[in-house]
Protein backbone atom coordinates (compact mmCIF):
# COMPACT_ATOMS: atom_id res chain seq x y z
CA UNK A 1 0.00 0.00 0.00
CA UNK A 2 1.30 3.00 -1.30
CA UNK A 3 1.03 6.47 1.18
CA UNK A 4 0.66 9.99 -0.82
CA UNK A 5 2.55 12.42 0.77
CA UNK A 6 1.84 16.33 -0.33
CA UNK A 7 4.89 17.27 -1.96
CA UNK A 8 6.60 20.84 -1.46
CA UNK A 9 4.70 22.89 -3.90
CA UNK A 10 1.37 22.08 -2.07
CA UNK A 11 2.81 22.80 1.42
CA UNK A 12 4.68 26.17 0.83
CA UNK A 13 1.71 27.85 -0.70
CA UNK A 14 0.05 26.44 2.09
CA UNK A 15 1.88 27.91 4.93
CA UNK A 16 2.12 31.00 3.25
CA UNK A 17 -1.73 31.21 3.29
CA UNK A 18 -1.41 30.51 7.09
CA UNK A 19 1.11 32.83 7.93
CA UNK A 20 -0.68 35.72 6.21
CA UNK A 21 -4.54 34.52 7.85
CA UNK A 22 -2.17 34.09 11.14
CA UNK A 23 -0.85 37.33 11.02
CA UNK A 24 -3.97 39.21 10.24
CA UNK A 25 -5.81 37.68 13.48
CA UNK A 26 -3.00 38.59 15.68
CA UNK A 27 -2.38 42.28 14.20
CA UNK A 28 -6.81 42.15 14.84
CA UNK A 29 -6.23 40.74 18.51
CA UNK A 30 -3.00 43.76 19.05
CA UNK A 31 -4.75 46.49 17.13
CA UNK A 32 -8.89 45.97 18.16
CA UNK A 33 -9.89 47.48 20.89
CA UNK A 34 -11.35 44.38 23.13
CA UNK A 35 -14.83 46.45 23.33
CA UNK A 36 -15.14 46.99 19.41
CA UNK A 37 -18.66 44.97 18.48
CA UNK A 38 -21.93 44.90 17.74
CA UNK A 39 -23.02 44.55 21.46
CA UNK A 40 -26.36 44.43 22.89
CA UNK A 41 -28.59 46.47 20.20
CA UNK A 42 -27.29 43.65 17.51
CA UNK A 43 -26.69 45.63 14.10
CA UNK A 44 -28.93 48.95 14.66
CA UNK A 45 -25.63 51.09 14.99
CA UNK A 46 -23.28 48.71 13.45
CA UNK A 47 -19.95 48.05 14.64
CA UNK A 48 -18.68 50.59 17.27
CA UNK A 49 -16.40 50.90 20.48
CA UNK A 50 -18.76 50.41 23.37
CA UNK A 51 -16.24 52.82 25.56
CA UNK A 52 -17.22 55.35 22.71
CA UNK A 53 -20.53 55.67 22.98
CA UNK A 54 -20.05 58.67 25.69
CA UNK A 55 -18.27 60.85 22.92
CA UNK A 56 -20.59 60.07 20.23
CA UNK A 57 -23.20 61.27 22.32
CA UNK A 58 -21.30 64.75 22.94
CA UNK A 59 -21.21 64.90 19.73
CA UNK A 60 -23.47 67.52 17.75
CA UNK A 61 -25.80 66.17 15.02
CA UNK A 62 -25.26 68.36 12.00
CA UNK A 63 -28.37 66.75 9.54
CA UNK A 64 -31.54 66.81 10.76
CA UNK A 65 -34.55 65.38 8.96
CA UNK A 66 -37.46 67.98 7.20
CA UNK A 67 -39.81 67.05 10.57
CA UNK A 68 -37.08 69.47 12.58
CA UNK A 69 -37.70 72.08 9.87
CA UNK A 70 -41.48 71.62 9.81
CA UNK A 71 -41.86 72.71 13.39
CA UNK A 72 -41.30 76.34 11.76
CA UNK A 73 -41.24 76.47 8.30
CA UNK A 74 -45.11 74.92 8.16
CA UNK A 75 -46.16 76.52 4.58
CA UNK A 76 -43.05 75.34 3.36
CA UNK A 77 -43.28 71.70 4.61
CA UNK A 78 -47.22 71.30 3.62
CA UNK A 79 -45.78 72.57 0.18
CA UNK A 80 -43.50 69.91 -0.66
CA UNK A 81 -44.57 66.78 1.65
CA UNK A 82 -47.41 66.01 -1.65
CA UNK A 83 -45.05 67.39 -4.10
CA UNK A 84 -42.55 65.06 -6.98
CA UNK A 85 -39.53 66.41 -4.27
CA UNK A 86 -41.81 65.20 -1.16
CA UNK A 87 -38.76 62.25 -1.09
CA UNK A 88 -36.19 65.17 -1.35
CA UNK A 89 -34.89 66.30 2.58
CA UNK A 90 -34.57 69.59 3.21
CA UNK A 91 -31.09 69.71 4.00
CA UNK A 92 -30.28 68.57 0.76
CA UNK A 93 -30.72 71.65 -1.61
CA UNK A 94 -30.45 73.94 2.05
CA UNK A 95 -27.57 72.14 3.34
CA UNK A 96 -26.75 70.46 7.36
CA UNK A 97 -29.11 72.31 10.24
CA UNK A 98 -26.78 72.45 12.19
CA UNK A 99 -27.33 75.44 14.39
CA UNK A 100 -30.47 76.42 12.59
CA UNK A 101 -32.33 78.11 14.15
CA UNK A 102 -29.73 79.57 16.82
CA UNK A 103 -27.52 80.96 13.83
CA UNK A 104 -29.59 81.95 10.78
CA UNK A 105 -26.96 82.52 8.90
CA UNK A 106 -25.34 79.28 9.31
CA UNK A 107 -28.15 77.93 7.29
CA UNK A 108 -27.56 78.86 3.26
CA UNK A 109 -30.29 79.14 0.71
CA UNK A 110 -28.48 78.25 -2.38
CA UNK A 111 -30.68 79.21 -5.43
CA UNK A 112 -27.83 78.49 -7.95
CA UNK A 113 -28.87 76.73 -10.94
CA UNK A 114 -26.19 73.92 -10.28
CA UNK A 115 -28.36 72.70 -7.48
CA UNK A 116 -31.21 71.90 -9.72
CA UNK A 117 -29.40 70.58 -12.34
CA UNK A 118 -27.62 67.63 -10.11
CA UNK A 119 -31.15 65.67 -10.79
CA UNK A 120 -32.98 67.56 -13.75
CA UNK A 121 -30.06 67.30 -16.23
CA UNK A 122 -31.94 65.33 -19.08
CA UNK A 123 -30.96 61.35 -19.23
CA UNK A 124 -31.91 59.52 -22.52
CA UNK A 125 -32.11 56.73 -20.98
CA UNK A 126 -35.49 56.56 -19.03
CA UNK A 127 -34.81 52.36 -17.68
CA UNK A 128 -33.92 53.51 -13.96
CA UNK A 129 -35.71 55.62 -11.92
CA UNK A 130 -33.04 58.82 -12.16
CA UNK A 131 -34.09 58.97 -15.97
CA UNK A 132 -37.69 59.10 -15.19
CA UNK A 133 -37.07 62.48 -13.69
CA UNK A 134 -38.14 65.26 -15.86
CA UNK A 135 -34.86 66.46 -17.36
CA UNK A 136 -33.82 69.79 -19.36
CA UNK A 137 -30.83 70.59 -21.51
CA UNK A 138 -28.92 73.16 -19.23
CA UNK A 139 -27.43 74.54 -21.96
CA UNK A 140 -30.35 76.03 -23.86
CA UNK A 141 -32.98 76.01 -21.65
CA UNK A 142 -32.66 79.70 -19.97
CA UNK A 143 -28.97 79.45 -19.31
CA UNK A 144 -28.36 82.56 -18.31
CA UNK A 145 -31.46 82.42 -16.02
CA UNK A 146 -31.99 80.68 -12.14
CA UNK A 147 -34.21 77.90 -11.69
CA UNK A 148 -36.56 79.36 -8.59
CA UNK A 149 -37.69 82.66 -11.58
CA UNK A 150 -40.16 80.04 -13.00
CA UNK A 151 -39.97 77.00 -10.82
CA UNK A 152 -41.11 76.96 -7.21
CA UNK A 153 -38.43 74.35 -6.04
CA UNK A 154 -40.84 73.05 -2.73
CA UNK A 155 -43.38 71.98 -5.23
CA UNK A 156 -42.23 72.42 -9.24
CA UNK A 157 -46.00 71.20 -9.89
CA UNK A 158 -46.87 75.15 -8.75
CA UNK A 159 -45.98 78.32 -10.47
CA UNK A 160 -43.46 80.39 -7.64
CA UNK A 161 -45.27 82.73 -5.85
CA UNK A 162 -42.46 85.38 -5.16
CA UNK A 163 -41.90 84.98 -9.17
CA UNK A 164 -45.15 85.40 -11.27
CA UNK A 165 -44.58 84.91 -14.93
CA UNK A 166 -45.14 88.16 -16.63
CA UNK A 167 -48.15 88.08 -18.75
CA UNK A 168 -47.15 88.40 -22.49
CA UNK A 169 -49.63 90.81 -24.77
CA UNK A 170 -50.13 89.91 -28.36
Amino acid sequence: MEVNILKNHVWRPLFIVFAIVGGILLARTLLVPSDFGIHERGYMYGWHRKSNEAEWKAYRVKYKTSKVCAECHKDKYNDIKDSPHAAISCENCHGPNYDHPNDPLGLTIDRKRELCIRCHSYLPYKDNIRGKIPGIDPVKHYPQAECILCHYPHNPTKPNPKHPKPEVKS
